[in-house]
């Protein structure tokens, strides 16, 4: 994957998390509960995608001056939305069998961290000009997981698929997964990570996210 379109991956992944942070939605655990709450997460991400882009464009001048203020207000909302501790079990894939929650907890901030540290600032790209569109929402697991289709449409270009891929955790709708043109970011990373993950355990993986000797994306 070239590197303008992992940021692209990147750049999306942080704007729908931000963009469903602040309204969760609360639904009761029973799949038929879920499912009747089937339009929510549509509505989060429609809704919510705009007002992150009005955000940014208002404080797109502090935010440059002061990257540390952008990635902070990132970070806040990724901790609400994103379920980092499911995701990172699906990106360490088999090398997360049997691992404790301590070291794929640990993993999973480090690879969030990672991430936000070398694309966050992508997100100061994003404008007015990009809208997302809701295609369609389809319920996964008997309700208790959801896939919510959109595209961004901006001007003078060709309209961007992106899925988000959600699920039930303590009441709460949480994504753990996003597809940028079908690309997975769960996948990507899964593939990246590989290779390290085979020659080495995942503590020593979260030490090297750590130290700056791997990054997300390389």
């Amino acid at each position: 994957m070239n590197t303008p379109f992992r940021t692209l991956l990147a750049a999306a992944v942080a704007t729908a998390l931000l963009a469903a942070a602040p309204a969760l939605a609360t639904a009761a655990p029973a799949p038929q509960a879920a499912t009747a709450q089937a339009g929510n997460p549509s509505q989060l991400v429609k809704d919510n995608f705009s007002r992150i882009l009005t955000t940014l464009q208002q404080r797109r001048a502090e935010f440059t001056a002061d990257r540390g203020k952008l990635r902070a207000f990132i970070s806040a909302e990724f901790n609400q939305m994103f379920d980092r501790d499911y995701s990172a079990r699906l990106v360490l894939g088999r090398h997360g069998r049997g691992a404790s929650d301590a070291d794929v907890a640990a993993f999973a901030d480090a690879l969030a961290d990672s991430l936000m540290s070398r694309y966050g600032d992508s997100l100061l790209g994003f404008n007015s000009d990009f809208t997302v569109r809701i295609k369609g929402e389809s319920p996964l697991r008997d309700g208790r997981m959801v896939r919510v289709a959109t595209e961004l449409e901006r001007t003078g270009g060709e309209p961007i698929p992106v899925d988000y891929l959600m699920r039930q955790d303590g009441g709460q709708w949480k994504v753990f997964d996003v597809m940028v043109e079908g690309v997975s970011f769960v996948q990507t990373y899964r593939n990246q990570f590989d290779g390290p993950l085979n020659r080495g355990s995942i503590a020593q993986v979260t030490a090297d996210l750590r130290a700056g000797r791997l990054q997300a994306g390389n």
